[in-house]
């Protein structure tokens, strides 16, 4: 997630190392770079200028205090640009009315149906919602087809007229339905369309008039860079809507959309799309965003992640099998599960702060963990419950029915037993003693 704008902005700000005070001459020269890294990630010039123009304002004459040396201190100034660059604060989506009516908007192409979905998901898992899906792209072939598998992949109900060209219609329709059904939810999918097409903006206009949506949102594919920002301004000026979303933003995007579409439309970013999975959906925080651009992570996302596939029962369990040594290669895999809910591996490591640049060139792929699945499903229960007992010929055994080498199952195995240790060490208060060897190595 935006990786070269990430390098780029690390480069510029080191230009400060070594000054004891921040001044004119090293504030110009770092903020030079600073800017052709903005414009380098697709920002509008005028946004990019501007930006350092603030920055700079903050930044000269400012004595570097006691705890900071000047570089630290940039990194500070530009955090805190970002963060009002893309909206300062997290704004939420609003759930108000009987029922909520949400309305999608956007190009062709944004992928406003598959966000659809995800939103929905989203709503039903996270806001325990009653939710109806709306099939009002009566243009696209196989629209209405996409939208119904999407709705039977979540178990979330599809709304949709066969046959009927209004969606005007459909979408009242479809409130009536909702009414009828206890749905406390409603999200319209429309068409997507362009914005100088004249005829299809009037009928998102009418849509619009016609269901009086609590949330419109303009979904933009984030790796179209400033022409999504142009575009999101002429669908603003018809539909004067509510919020953005940025879809596709676990590709190789350049940030432009993220950086510069606040300013242009002063709308908040209120969702973003990491993924392809239902699940791969998450609230928009421009303080966490500008802290994961600079190459800072974001814990805070991580730790809530975390929490919500924690099972405080199952932890406890976890905590006896430790203690009496009965962890085995079950219970690992359960944990493995438990990350891979988490969401993609690489959206994981880019929280963690200094991961991402240190991996930078590493491929980390969502099948990260297929390797040692395959060995511990090509083990026997016995041998899940009972590590020990797997010997040189058992060994042999399990790397040809997981298809991997006998050098490969000797390395699951050690890294196990390392974890087993040190999961034992960390229960029996070993992680205090831990600690203070590590404070006493520094």
């Amino acid at each position: 997630m935006f990786n070269n704008l990430s390098e780029k902005l690390d480069k510029a700000l080191h230009t400060l190392k070594g000054h004891g005070k921040i001044t004119e001459v090293n504030v110009a020269e770092t903020l030079k770079e600073v800017r052709r890294a903005l414009l380098d990630a697709d920002v509008n010039f005028k946004i990019a200028k501007d930006f350092t123009k603030r920055v700079k304002e903050k930044a000269i004459g400012q004595d570097v205090l006691t705890t900071l040396n000047p570089g630290q201190l940039m990194v500070k100034l530009v955090k805190d640009e970002l963060t009002e660059l893309m909206g300062g604060d997290t704004v939420g989506i609003n759930l108000g009315g009987s029922p909520t009516v949400i309305l999608m908007s956007g190009l062709q192409g944004s992928g406003k149906t598959t966000f659809s979905g995800k939103l929905a998901n989203f709503l039903k898992t996270k806001k325990a919602k009653q939710v109806l899906l709306v099939g009002c792209d009566v243009y696209r072939p196989a629209a209405i087809n996409q939208l119904r598998v999407v709705g039977e992949q979540i178990g979330v109900e599809v709304y949709a007229e066969e046959g009927n060209q209004n969606p005007v219609e459909i979408s009242q329709n479809a409130i009536k339905h909702a009414k009828a059904n206890s749905k406390n939810v409603v999200i319209i999918d429309t068409a997507g369309r362009l914005a100088v097409d004249e005829e299809m903006m009037n009928e998102i206009s009418n849509i619009h008039k016609a269901v009086n949506p609590q949330e419109t949102l303009f979904v933009v594919d984030s790796m179209t860079g400033q022409d999504a920002v142009n575009t999101a301004k002429a669908f603003n000026d018809v539909l004067n809507f509510d919020g953005v979303v940025l879809t596709k933003l676990d590709g190789d995007t350049r940030g432009g959309a993220a950086l510069s579409i606040k300013s242009v439309v002063n709308k908040p970013i209120k969702f973003i799309g990491t993924g392809e999975k239902m699940d791969a959906i998450d609230v928009f925080h421009p303080d966490r965003m500008a802290d994961r651009i600079l190459g800072m992570g974001d814990v805070i996302s991580l730790v809530e992640r975390a929490q919500e596939q924690y099972d405080e029962q199952e932890a406890r369990k976890l905590q006896k099998k430790i203690a009496k040594n009965q962890f085995g290669f079950d219970d690992f895999l359960t944990q493995i599960n438990q990350i891979k809910k988490m969401g993609s591996m690489k959206d994981l490591v880019g929280m963690i702060p200094g991961a991402g640049k240190a991996l930078k060139d590493v491929d980390i792929d969502d099948d990260a963990f297929k390797g040692i699945e395959a060995i511990i499903h090509s083990m026997t229960p016995d041998e899940r419950t009972s590590p020990s007992i797997i010997n040189a010929s058992r060994k042999k055994r399990i790397a040809k029915g997981s298809g991997t080498s006998v050098q490969e199952v000797n390395q699951l195995m050690k890294q196990f037993d390392q974890m087993s240790k040190m999961m034992k060490m960390m229960q029996g208060g070993g992680g205090r003693k831990m600690m203070q060897m590590m404070k006493n190595m520094r």
